[in-house]
This record gives C-alpha cells, sequence and structure tokens, in this order.
C-alpha cells in the first residue's frame, strides 16, 4: 500500500546522502518533496502541515547540525514524526477487571466489519481468550449468516437469535447477547453492527443505543485503509455519534496510496490498535507505529516477521530440521513442511517487505510467482514415502508417474530433484567448514575440505561477451540493462542468466 510513498520518500533522501553539512536550502528542498510526496498519498492537509512544521523545525535544530552524519539524521527525525503521527505506543487492548470484556464494531458498510469480527475473535482465542460474536447487523441481506460463517471458521460462538434481513432489534440481542455470554463464561464479547452507506443519522443512532445497552469497554472504528481523504470526514463523524476508542485499519494489502493510516490517527486522537492485511481470517495483526513507520522508510519490520515466523514454525521441530539439513540427511518431506510452514507467513512479496532495504527489489519481488510453490508441492506429494525419503532413487519412468500426478512436465520434476541434490550439498559442505560455495556473505573456508598441501589450480578468467567494434553498438551493448529471463525451480526471477539472489536476512528466515 505505501509502495508509491516509499519511493518518493526515497528519493528526496538521496540528494542528501554524501553531504557534510545542510544548509537551509538543503533542508527546504526535502521538505518540500516529502510534503508532496505525503499529499500524493492522500495524507490530510492539516496533518501534511504540521508534519512539515515539526520536521523542519528540528532539521534545522542543533541536533542535525552538530550530527556527524546530517543526512542519516534528518531520516531519523522523519522516521520520528511518521512514529508520532502513527500514535507513538502500541495501544492495547483494555479488559474489563470483571468478565466479559465487551468490543463493539462500528464503520461505513463495506469496510470489512464481519469478515474483521472473526479475525478478531480468531486472535483473541490465541490470546488464551473465549471471544462470542453476537449479531446485531439485522439490515444487510445475510449479514447474520455471514458472521456465523466466519465464526465458524474461526472456531468460536456466535449468538444470533434474529434471521436479521430487516428483521429483529439490534438493541435487544446485544442486550441477550451479553447476558448469554456471562451465562456461558465467555470472558470477551464481540458486537458486529450494522453498516452505513454514509452519514446515516438514523443508523448512527441505532449505534449509539446499542453502545448505551452494553456499555463497551472497547469501541472499535473499523476503516477501509483505501478510501483517502474521506476518510477523515467520516472519522469525525463517527467521533461524534458513537465516540470510539480505537481505530482498525482494513484492506491494508491494497493498492491505494494508504493516506487513511497517517490521517485517522492525528485528526481524531483515537489510536490505531489493529491493522487487517490480506482475506485469510489470519491476515490480522496488533498496530505497531514504530513497525509501520519502518515499513513506510524501507527500514523493514523484523519484528513482525519473527513473530510470524514463530507461530508458524515450531521452534522444537525447526531445531531438529537443521540439524537434520547440516547432518546431511534432509529429505523431500522436511523440504515439504518447510514450504508449507512459509506459506503460513502469508505471500513472499508481504514477507519480503518486512525485510530491510527490500524497496530496490520491488520488480523482482513483483515477478514472483506465488503458484511455483504450489507446484512444488504437488511434484513432492506425487512422489511416493520412500521417494521422499531417497530422491536417489527416482529414475525416468518414476519421473514421468510424478509429473503425471502433479500435472506439471518432466523438465519440472528433474529440476526440483536437481535443486534438492544441490542443496544438500551445499549443506554438507557447510557442515564441513566449507561454507556455501556462490552464496554471498558465506565464503568457503580457506583450504576447507582439500588435502593438506596441496596446490590449487589458478582460477582461470571467464570469457566476457564480446564487444562490438561498431561504436553504436558498443554503446547499445555498455547501456543495456539485464532482463529478467526466465524462473529457477523455485520461482525466483533469473536476471542475466543468474538466479535472483534473496538478501541473507531472508536466506536465515529460511
Amino acid at each position: 500500500m505505501f509502495d508509491t510513498l516509499q519511493d518518493r520518500l526515497q528519493s528526496a533522501f538521496k540528494n542528501l546522502r554524501g553531504k557534510g553539512r545542510l544548509s537551509e536550502a538543503d533542508i527546504d528542498a526535502v521538505a518540500r518533496e516529502i510534503r508532496v510526496a505525503l499529499l500524493d498519498a492522500d495524507v490530510a492537509v492539516p496533518v501534511v502541515g504540521e508534519f512539515i512544521a515539526n520536521v523542519k523545525e528540528r532539521a534545522s535544530g542543533a541536533e542535525v547540525s552538530q550530527a556527524l552524519n546530517p543526512a542519516q539524521q534528518v531520516i531519523k527525525i522523519v522516521n520520528d514524526e511518521l512514529v508520532t503521527i502513527l500514535g507513538g505506543e502500541t495501544r492495547r487492548i483494555r479488559y474489563a477487571k470483571n468478565p466479559p470484556t465487551v468490543i463493539m464494531l462500528a464503520g461505513l458498510q463495506g469496510a470489512g466489519k464481519t469478515t474483521l469480527a472473526g479475525k478478531l475473535s480468531l486472535w483473541l482465542k490465541e490470546q488464551g481468550k473465549s471471544p462470542m460474536l453476537v449479531a446485531c447487523d439485522l439490515q444487510r441481506p445475510n449479514a447474520v449468516t455471514q458472521l456465523q460463517v466466519v465464526g465458524e471458521q474461526a472456531g468460536v460462538t456466535v449468538f444470533a437469535p434474529e434471521p436479521g434481513n430487516g428483521v429483529g432489534d439490534p438493541v435487544q440481542v446485544a442486550t441477550a447477547g451479553l447476558a448469554e455470554a456471562r451465562r456461558t463464561l465467555h470472558d470477551v464479547v464481540i458486537v458486529d453492527t450494522a453498516g452505513r452507506l454514509g452519514i446515516d443519522a438514523e443508523l448512527m443512532q441505532q449505534a449509539a443505543d446499542i453502545r448505551a445497552a452494553v456499555d463497551p469497554d472497547e469501541v472499535l472504528f473499523v476503516i477501509d485503509a483505501m478510501i483517502g481523504q474521506d476518510a477523515v470526514v467520516t472519522a469525525q463523524a463517527f467521533l461524534e455519534g458513537v465516540d470510539f476508542t480505537g481505530v482498525v485499519l482494513t484492506k491494508l494489502d491494497g493498492d491505494a496510496r494508504g493516506g487513511a493510516a497517517l490521517s485517522v490517527r492525528s485528526i481524531t486522537g483515537r489510536p490505531i490498535m489493529f491493522a487487517s492485511t490480506g482475506e485469510k481470517l489470519t491476515d490480522f495483526e496488533t498496530f505497531h507505529p514504530d513497525r509501520m513507520a519502518g515499513r513506510i522508510l524501507d527500514m523493514g519490520d523484523m519484528l513482525t516477521l519473527i513473530e510470524q515466523a514463530e507461530k508458524a514454525f515450531d521452534a522444537d521441530q525447526a531445531a531438529k530440521d537443521a540439524e537434520r539439513l547440516m547432518g546431511g540427511s534432509f529429505t523431500m518431506e522436511d523440504l515439504l513442511k518447510q514450504l508449507e510452514g512459509i506459506a503460513k507467513l502469508g505471500s513472499m512479496s508481504k514477507v519480503m517487505g518486512m525485510i530491510p532495504g527490500m524497496g530496490q527489489y520491488k520488480e523482482q519481488i513483483n515477478n514472483f510467482d506465488e503458484r511455483q510453490f504450489d507446484k512444488i508441492k504437488a511434484i513432492i506429494k506425487s512422489m511416493t514415502p520412500a521417494e521422499r525419503d531417497n530422491p536417489k532413487i527416482i529414475d525416468g519412468s518414476r519421473r514421468l508417474r510424478i509429473s503425471k500426478g502433479s500435472g506439471t512436465e518432466v523438465k519440472d520434476v528433474n529440476s526440483l530433484v536437481e535443486q534438492f541434490f544441490g542443496m544438500q550439498k551445499m549443506m554438507q559442505q557447510m557442515a564441513k567448514g566449507g561454507g556455501i560455495p556462490g552464496m554471498p556473505g558465506i565464503p568457503g573456508m580457506p583450504g576447507a575440505g582439500k588435502r593438506a598441501g596441496a596446490k590449487q589450480k589458478p582460477q582461470q578468467k571467464k570469457k566476457g561477451k564480446r564487444v562490438s567494434g561498431n561504436p553504436a553498438k558498443r554503446a547499445a551493448q555498455e547501456t543495456a540493462a539485464p532482463k529478467n529471463d526466465g524462473a529457477n525451480a523455485f520461482g525466483f526471477p533469473t536476471q542475466g542468466g543468474q538466479d535472483f539472489e534473496l538478501p541473507k536476512e531472508l536466506k536465515d528466515l529460511l
């Protein structure tokens, strides 16, 4: 969502790098570029004005003029101000001293409240709570049915005494739901209210009546992060009508400019508490202002990535897998488990977006075909247990059978098997202290795996590409950029005949 803003901010900072001192003109120029970047991202004008004023004031002060690296100090100031307008600190749910804790959802129709109710209930369940969903959206067609479906997917209780579709009193349902939660010992109640197509006075009053009836501990305003400048008007109307205590941003995985996320907190004074980042019930996370600022400035969000990895991978099993891998006994079955664990982290573009400095690889990331993982898993699942345990027995007839069973071509099976053997060989060399040949950042140790006193053959120079004698053709050769020319068996784009190298942080994680 923040790709455009990220690119513009990086462009603004580029001119600062390498300068020993920053003049007033330099500060004015970068402030102007940041202002344009924020306005283009649909951030509210008053928020932009305050943000730029704070940045210029701090950038002109002693903390920059006396810094060893003024450019980095300015970037730090921008990061600090982003954290501030996003809320400063992570806001947690305030649970009631005497259960149940009541959480009421409010927002426009289409913002994703009902799905969000399921995501929130699953998240609470993972926190050790016992949530119950209460269907108080009795206006929208099939809203009650939708809540029952997401509740079943999340594995939580849904209280829905009325069929909805215009039938039933939502205030009575909310009151009865609270009583039922006390009777059945549920410690959290999530009340799903009717959405509004606009600022509807009647439905706004209905939401206020529900709030008065159940006295919620938290009222969460659910807002679509893609609606742009209108987010400010909508948020102010709900603040006056319902007086919410926190904000939930949905559709953060979209391609809109994302200004709502940077505006709502400053305009309303209410913290952003959660973010919905996809369609799955697990695509839901606590909103951390400092981590979001890091993503916007391409500094990454390794803490969130580590937290998600801890959920996806069992620590003890991961340690056993690592031991098997280093010992050379890593099998296709182990690879399948690793791929399934990676899939739980979300899309590769989402994972890579959390790694510092990945903004420069956007084109390669966007070219990554997520379906390649499905192809690899299908190939492995078409193997017999014996073949997974010992791929060396996979001869020509077996490869043909595996390709037919997985709906792939024989060359796909060949490529996967060859790369698997290559992976095993590299891990065995690494275990012996030889390092991984050809992998940046993990060089082989001098003399490792060689006989003592053995003479090393001098490396032959690789022949370069022939340079044309024609000046025009030679100039074209020198300026031509390498093009993506395919993908390897694992789906990573190749560039100039070479595999696209993942950053070390992601290699370590995988």
